[in-house]
């Protein structure tokens, strides 16, 4: 095997080859003056190839995926394993509107055609139960980061109170508490637009308690922001945020930081300054069982 890694994502890849023990190419990309890319590969290649590369701010990576792929094949990879901890175009899974593209299923497709594997983590399943119903190949893996936020839950706290931040993710956040021992509650959220958002809490007594919010992504930072002020004015004292993909677009980490957050603690399925958790060990296995 080797992987291929893309300079934006080249320390998370390192980690992972170092990991598996196998070598590392950069995979050079070069933007044109009007945002063409060239994407160029090494033309030595085994026939096995791991491609790895997030997809947070997707569309100029897609293109470059492509012609990667598509380059590896023309120069004998009789298989192309995509590792990418997080997956884009993962919320539009039904027409919600007359018109309106079903993004899940094409990029499933598509991805499909490119790829013999993938390897993700924690994406966005809200209407189907398993990747390989929209990512329809040899194997599609959505795995958890539920080990390594366990990890640094008991490594931090001696008790504290989950809250998930909407009933999609009861399930996940109860078997984390499960898990460590702790106590739960999932609030309930209403979207009213892209940064506009309605939260409820669990009725639940929070006065001097230690709050840990678990999300599997914070993009705009209004829902953890929102349930950080409710807990705050019910009297809940410390407050930590713990995220999977920390997209935080534009102010979204400010803002959290302004509504009380303690500390804020991510993975690093994306680059990013609240990153504490590595993904390579849960990734390196999950690639030893289909390699």
């Amino acid at each position: 095997m080797l992987i291929l890694a893309f300079p934006d994502y080249l320390p998370q890849a390192k980690r992972l080859a170092a990991r598996l023990e196998v070598k590392l190419k950069e995979i050079s990309i070069h933007h044109f003056p009007d945002q063409e890319s060239l994407v160029r590969l090494p033309t030595d290649i085994p026939e096995h190839v791991l491609f790895v590369r997030s997809l947070n701010q997707p569309n100029e990576k897609l293109v470059e995926l492509l012609f990667a792929a598509k380059t590896a094949r023309r120069l004998g990879a009789k298989r192309i394993t995509l590792i990418a901890p997080y997956l884009c175009y993962m919320r539009q899974d039904i027409e919600n509107h007359p018109g309106e593209a079903i993004s899940q299923q094409i990029i499933g497709k598509w991805f499909a055609d490119l790829f013999d594997d993938l390897i993700t983590v924690d994406p966005h399943l809200h209407r189907i139960s398993s990747l390989d119903e929209a990512f329809p190949m040899k194997n599609a893996i959505a795995l958890s980061a539920r080990p390594v936020i366990t990890a640094l839950l008991q490594k931090k706290f001696d008790h504290a109170i989950l809250i998930g931040p909407d009933s999609e993710s009861k399930q996940w956040v109860a078997s984390l508490a499960e898990k460590i021992g702790f106590d739960y509650g999932i609030a309930s959220k209403i979207r009213q637009g892209d940064k506009q958002v309605k939260i409820s809490l669990p009725k639940t007594d929070f006065q001097n308690q230690t709050i840990v919010i678990v999300d599997d992504m914070a993009s705009t930072g209004r829902t953890i922001s929102e349930t950080t002020k409710l807990l705050r004015s019910q009297g809940a004292t410390d407050i930590f945020a713990v995220v999977t993909h920390p997209l935080f677009f534009n102010d979204a980490e400010q803002l959290l930081r302004q509504s009380g957050i303690k500390a804020i603690w991510s993975t690093d399925s994306i680059t990013h300054p609240t990153t504490i958790m590595y993904l390579d060990e849960l990734l390196a296995e999950a690639i030893k069982k289909i390699c």
